[in-house]
């Protein structure tokens, strides 16, 4: 049985269908109620305090999800329509863009660290996730979980 994620809310459900019932509308989440959710292929855990930004198939953010506002001071009017990397101010420490890589070959790029310096925020390290949409439209969920600094 698939096991999907909600943007919004973060909670895992697992439904036999990728769709609501007899419709090609996508499946909601069951406990927030959002509108579609995303499918995992295999196990995914986000920790409690990872962001989430829902992409189009060209990387623009679609919205913003469970912790997006705490790591970076934005909300959906803020970023709706804009490239990810720019709104976002993504550095990846090794200059690749697992972004694109999730989006082109539709697949999880998981663990890459990068700085975030959202605009008007204070940079912050954090370790990005990209999940695919797995359906016609395309797409990807960027989870970016803030890293614990520790003396």
């Amino acid at each position: 049985m698939p096991i999907f994620i909600c943007p919004s809310c973060g909670r895992r459900s697992a439904a036999a269908e990728r769709t609501a019932g007899f419709s090609d509308r996508p499946r909601g989440c069951p406990h927030c109620g959002f509108a579609f959710v995303f499918e995992l292929l295999d196990d995914y855990y986000p920790a409690p305090n990872a962001a989430f930004f829902i992409l189009d198939r060209q990387g623009r953010l679609l919205g913003t999800g469970k912790g997006a506002r705490e790591l970076t001071g934005l909300g959906d009017l803020d970023v709706i329509g804009r490239p990810a990397r720019e709104v976002l101010g993504l550095r990846f420490a090794d200059g690749d863009d697992p972004i694109a890589t999730a989006l082109e070959w539709g697949v999880r790029v998981l663990g890459r660290n990068v700085r975030v310096h959202a605009e008007g925020d204070q940079e912050e390290s954090a370790v990005c996730d990209v999940l695919p949409a797995y359906d016609d439209d395309g797409g990807a969920l960027l989870i970016l979980t803030p890293k614990v600094e520790t003396s």
